[in-house]
Parts: structure tokens; C-alpha cells; sequence
């Protein structure tokens, strides 16, 4: 049984359907080297070092124009923003709808560009940042004034109050050292958020802040791009080396910049969530329909036990994933999300699993046809592999969870 979505929900995944119809798809198909078997390739500038080829990128920013200019694409944002402060059931009913259309220029995994955008950095600054630093949210919307995300480190990703990274005042500035792994969309950025510690001890929450570092200040260099399972790729290796910067640059304030960290990534996480059951509904279903047509054996292929208990299980839990999303979205509108952050880390990774499983089922079940790029799963598996490890691997979800369930630090499992 579907969670009953209220009326204005519903109407806008409507108005969305008619949207992608009408202005979309005749888009994505006069592209379709972007979004067929050779998606990959066309996607990738593989003379630069894997990064994103501008004609992609300038693909994606004509989609997005079109979105914002019907109104679409700020819908989850601060309506300082020029957004519509959307709810979190809202915004996880919408993730989950579009993934669940499969592949296209609407929602594209790879680049986790939509119509409906995830810009998860505006909210912060638009509450944290000052009159000068907001001007990056009109930016990063348009795509023409980037800020790009520098917190994991060569030998620190989960544990990021472990970060080596740092920051020294010199006069009324700071000189920053360190490294950033998997820097994301630095390429194309015009600033780099990073975050460095400027206080306390290695594992201390306190004591790390962050800095807006403009990309062409001198010692901040882009060092490599890391070619990934799902290409082309925007995960840079950055090296910052005596990079100066003024008192102006810390967003927020000195040592608090892991609230700013904990807010961005927490956001994304029941987004992706949601994402994540929305395609893994696709493989389902497409595989139920496959089994159903394809003929082996004089019968078809949904007449087999073997084909059929894999996909009644993967359906069963996806039924109960996706429902339960719903509803934690649904309370994260009504009390501070960081209350119920078991209830959100238990929708992360169970959902982030799930999709792999139902994409590899998905090839599993249509063959050798199955494995090839004519078809999405592999790249749907791809991508959706990598929610595994980002915003908190899932051995950290379970960790968030184990920490209510047993009572760790006086922590109690959300009712």
C-alpha cells in the first residue's frame, strides 16, 4: 500500500510528468549520445583526465534553465532563495518518483542534476553565510559562480574530526595546508568550500572551520582527477599550500564549521534514500515486465521459481523501504531531523543497498542483454554503488543506529 501523499504532493508529481513531457524529453532525444549505450563516452572529456565534457554540462544547464523558468528547479529551496521551501516528504515523494523513470536528462544519476534541484550547500549559506558569501547561491544555482565541497581527506573520510588539514592565523588572515580527496565539482568551481582545523586536538568536534577559498588563489591546485567505477568523474585530489586568505572567508564562525558539515551531509541523506528506492523500484519492475515477455523453454521466464522468489523479495523490501522514507521525511518536518538520526541512517543504507541489489538482479535476470550498456542497470549500479560509501558509509549509518539501539552516550532508539 502506497503512503498517502496530502493533495499538493500529489498534484505536483503530476505537474512534473507534464513538465519532463512537454519540455524535457524532446530535449534529452535530440542528445541521446548522452543518454544510450554511449552515454559514458559522450559524458567524458577523457583527454581531461576524466573530467565532465562542457557539451554534457551545457546540456544539463539548458535543462536546468528550463526548470527554473517553470518554476521547478528552487521548489526544495528557502524561499530567500526564490525557492518554495518545500517539505522533506515533498522533496523525497519527488526524488523517488523521478528515479523511479529511469535514465534521462529529468534526473541524471551521474551528474545528480533534476529538475527539481539538490543543492544541498544553499541552505547553509543562505543561514549561515554573510552578505557577500551569498552571492555564490544565485551562483550555484545558474551554474556561472560554483562553490565546490573540500572535506575528506587522503587519510580521513568518516572520521572527519580526524582531519589533517589546517588553518594558522597570520595577521588578520589564515594560511591554510593539507590535502582534500574527492573534491567534489572543484573543476568547475569558482570557490572552494574547505574545511580545516584551526583549534583543538585531532577528534575533537570543536575546532574545525570553514573556509570559502576562491580556486584561483595561489597555492590551492587541483593535483588529479580520481577516475571512478561511474564515469566521467568530478572528484578531484586538491592540494592547498600556504593558501592565504582573509578573516572574511570563514563561513559561519571559527570552530563550528562540522555544524555546517553535519547539516549538508545529514540533508542528503534521506534524498538519497529516497533516490535510491526510486530506482530500485525501476529495476524491479522492469525486470518483472522482461520475465513476463521473455520466453525460454517454450514458457515464460515468469513462470520460474528462480526468476520469480529473487524479485518477490527485492519487491517486498522495496515496498517496505520506500514507504518507511515517507514517513521519517514526514517527521523531519515536524522535529529537529538530528532527533530521529537513526530513523534516517536506517533509510540510507537499507535503500542504497537494496538499489544495488535490485540492479544486479535486474542484470542478472534480463542476461547477457542485461549486461550490456544498451541497457541502464549497469550504470543505474554503478552510481547508486557509490551512495554506499558517500555521506557516511554505511557502516557509520549502522553505527548512528547501534548508538540509539544500545544507548550509547545516552542515546535511545526513536520510538
Amino acid at each position: 500500500m502506497d503512503y498517502q501523499f496530502p493533495p499538493e504532493i500529489t498534484a505536483k508529481l503530476a505537474e512534473l510528468d507534464a513538465f519532463i513531457e512537454a519540455e524535457i524529453k524532446p530535449l534529452e532525444r535530440e542528445h541521446m549520445q548522452f543518454f544510450d549505450h554511449r552515454r559514458e563516452h559522450a559524458r567524458t572529456d577523457w583527454e581531461n583526465d576524466g573530467f565532465p565534457r562542457k557539451e554534457w554540462h551545457d546540456l544539463i544547464a539548458e535543462m536546468e534553465r528550463r526548470a527554473d523558468k517553470a518554476g521547478h528547479l528552487r521548489y526544495g529551496l528557502p524561499k530567500a532563495c526564490g525557492g518554495q521551501a518545500a517539505s522533506n516528504l515533498a522533496i523525497a515523494a519527488i526524488r523517488e518518483h523521478l528515479a523511479a523513470k529511469g535514465l534521462g536528462l529529468h534526473n541524471d544519476l551521474q551528474d545528480e542534476s533534476s529538475i527539481v534541484g539538490n543543492f544541498p550547500i544553499v541552505p547553509v549559506i543562505n543561514a549561515y553565510g554573510t552578505t557577500e558569501q551569498k552571492r555564490y547561491i544565485d551562483g550555484i544555482i545558474k551554474r556561472d559562480r560554483h562553490l565546490s565541497f573540500g572535506l575528506t581527506e587522503p587519510n580521513h573520510g568518516s572520521d572527519a574530526t580526524w582531519l589533517e588539514t589546517v588553518a594558522v592565523r597570520e595577521g588578520d588572515g589564515w594560511v591554510i595546508n593539507g590535502m582534500k580527496r574527492f573534491n567534489s565539482q572543484v573543476q568547475r568551481a569558482h570557490a572552494n568550500l574547505v574545511f580545516a582545523r584551526t583549534s583543538g586536538k585531532p577528534g575533537d568536534a570543536l575546532g574545525i572551520t570553514a573556509f570559502i577559498v576562491p580556486t584561483d588563489t595561489p597555492g590551492h591546485r587541483i593535483a588529479y582527477n580520481h577516475w571512478t567505477f561511474n564515469m566521467p568523474s568530478d572528484h578531484a585530489e586538491v592540494e592547498l599550500k600556504n593558501v592565504r586568505v582573509p578573516n572574511s572567508a570563514i563561513l559561519h564562525e571559527e570552530g563550528q564549521g562540522l555544524v555546517l558539515a553535519q547539516r549538508f551531509i545529514h540533508e542528503n541523506r534521506i534524498r538519497q534514500a529516497a533516490a535510491s528506492a526510486g530506482a530500485a523500484r525501476y529495476c524491479i519492475a522492469e525486470s518483472a515486465k522482461y520475465a513476463v515477455n521473455r520466453i525460454a523453454f517454450g514458457e515464460p521466464l515468469s513462470k520460474k521459481q528462480a526468476i520469480q522468489f529473487p524479485l518477490v523479495e527485492l519487491y517486498a523490501e522495496c515496498e517496505m523501504v520506500r514507504n518507511f522514507i515517507f514517513q521519517v521525511a514526514a517527521r523531519m518536518d515536524q522535529q529537529d531531523p538530528l532527533e530521529i538520526s537513526d530513523l534516517v541512517s536506517i533509510c540510507n543504507f537499507r535503500a542504497n543497498r537494496l538499489c544495488c541489489e535490485a540492479a544486479d538482479r535486474a542484470i542478472q535476470v534480463h542476461g547477457g542483454i542485461g549486461y550490456t550498456r544498451g541497457l541502464p542497470f549497469e550504470h543505474i549500479y554503478r552510481h547508486h554503488r557509490r551512495y554506499r560509501i558517500t555521506e557516511g558509509s554505511e557502516e557509520m549509518q549502522m553505527r548512528r543506529v547501534a548508538q540509539h539501539l544500545f544507548g550509547f552516550a545516552g542515546k535511545r532508539a526513536t520510538a
